[in-house]
């Protein structure tokens, strides 16, 4: 009997995360982490697929909603029907003909696309009894290809070129994979920078991680300049001279205040400026990248689409694609961002900070170097520390790096007891609120 899905359940979960300001920063000064969670139960008992999106609390309760608007058109299908034509999948969820018209690819519509979309890979990676990385991995360049919908960016990436790129690292593919398996993907921690910590908590919080062997930081900034300053000041006291430290604005700046700001910073050698402005201003965007040479610019967590990323590549408007494993929609499109990234030759360093961005991310990586990247040369994870403890299989870390994770599915299947005490409103952590 064929593996179908059988029904969706669409969960609010919410995680208090602004009482200790985790997360905090110049846009976001008291995010409650949260996760419209979705489950895909199908008529085996033993295989679900579980995934989600990434929101900070208010607004949870909307993605949910477009989840459940979705579901009829995943509810019923086989996962061989969907494996097998998964480029085809994805286009029926993005390109419904009256739901495309609360997007297009964006927004709300957009984040519950990509949580439906990764609980299919979970599933299939569930049910090939690998992790999800490693299912990417063992797929053929051509099979890769057929996953992506390549409408709006063949003026960037063809199907062809995508192909060139896949077969590139075919020779040295278990080569890389024995390094990642062994070495670990290395991660930079943004844990002790988060905006609403004090000078006393970010000191001791620094300390920590360099005694734990983390090399690379990054400063939440954008409150005001002598803040920033006396910030970026402290941090560059802690981690020394020689270790990297990166900034990240959260898109409080206009173009020439992103500008004057890190002129600024400069002498404290920041090497990125993470979203110094809007997302959507790829030409703002470009700008920047110019004029604060040789700092350089990171953006992607609020990047919406494959056809926007493809306009930042384009424009040579950035230096670090951010992907996020959920803003975009799903597995098949970051394949696409991936892909062009190789092609204009911009790191992957994936946007990680939010609740199960850790646990999803480190398999896009991984994939990413065993498959597509030429070398690890500029590349990193971000790790954030706080919530992972809610997951039945969440990342580790050691040195600084994130270890392959080996169990089965895309590692985004939370503990049953969490998805009772922190569902939103009734759960028994909100109700002693």
């Amino acid at each position: 009997m064929p593996l179908t899905i059988t029904d969706v359940v669409a969960r609010d979960i919410r995680f208090p995360t602004s009482r200790s300001l985790a997360g905090s920063d110049a846009m976001h000064p008291d995010p409650d982490y949260s996760a419209a969670y979705v489950t895909l139960v199908t008529n085996d008992p033993a295989l679900q697929g579980d995934g989600l999106t990434f929101t900070i609390g208010r607004g949870n309760e909307i993605c949910v909603a477009a989840i459940k608007a979705l579901a009829p058109l995943v509810i019923g299908r086989t996962l061989e029907g969907i494996t097998s034509h998964m480029a085809a999948f994805w286009r029926s969820l993005t390109a419904e003909s009256q739901l495309r018209w609360v997007g297009p690819e964006k927004g709300v519509i957009h984040l519950a696309t990509a949580a439906l979309v990764n609980a299919v890979w979970d599933l299939w990676a569930k049910s090939e009894q690998k992790p999800l990385w490693k299912l990417l991995v063992d797929l053929s360049p051509e099979q890769l290809v057929s996953c992506i919908d390549f409408r709006y960016i063949t003026d960037a990436l063809t199907p062809e070129e995508a192909l060139t790129l896949l077969r590139r690292n075919e020779p040295t593919r278990a080569q890389r994979e024995a390094e990642i398996r062994r070495r670990g993907y290395p991660a930079y921690t943004t844990s002790a920078g988060w905006l609403g910590y004090s000078d006393e908590q970010m000191r001791q919080l620094l300390r920590e991680a360099l005694a734990k062997g983390w090399t690379h930081f990054k400063l939440k900034v954008g409150a005001n300049l002598e803040d920033d300053l006396r910030r970026i000041r402290i941090m560059r006291e802690e981690i020394g001279p020689e270790r990297r430290l990166m900034v990240d604005a959260n898109q409080v700046w206009d173009v020439d205040q992103a500008i004057a700001h890190m002129k600024a910073l400069a002498p404290y050698n920041p090497w990125w400026i993470e979203e110094p402005t809007s997302p959507d201003d790829v030409l703002g965007h470009a700008t920047i990248a110019k004029a604060i040479a040789p700092i350089k610019v990171a953006t992607g967590e609020h990047v919406q689409n494959r056809v926007i990323f493809k306009q930042l590549f384009q424009a040579q408007a950035f230096h670090f694609c951010q992907i996020d494993a959920c803003r975009v929609g799903g597995v098949n499109e970051v394949l696409a961002i991936i892909l062009m990234a190789a092609k204009f030759g911009i790191p992957i360093c994936p946007h990680a900070g939010g609740v199960g961005l850790c646990e999803y991310v480190q398999h896009l990586s991984i994939f990413d170097y065993i498959c597509v990247s030429a070398s690890l040369e500029d590349r990193m994870l971000e790790f954030a520390n706080h919530l992972h403890e809610h997951f039945v299989h969440p990342v580790v870390i050691e040195n600084g790096h994130y270890k392959a994770p080996l169990a089965p599915g895309y590692s985004a299947t939370m503990l049953p007891e969490t998805l009772d005490a922190y569902a939103y409103p009734d759960g028994a952590v909100w109700q002693k609120a």
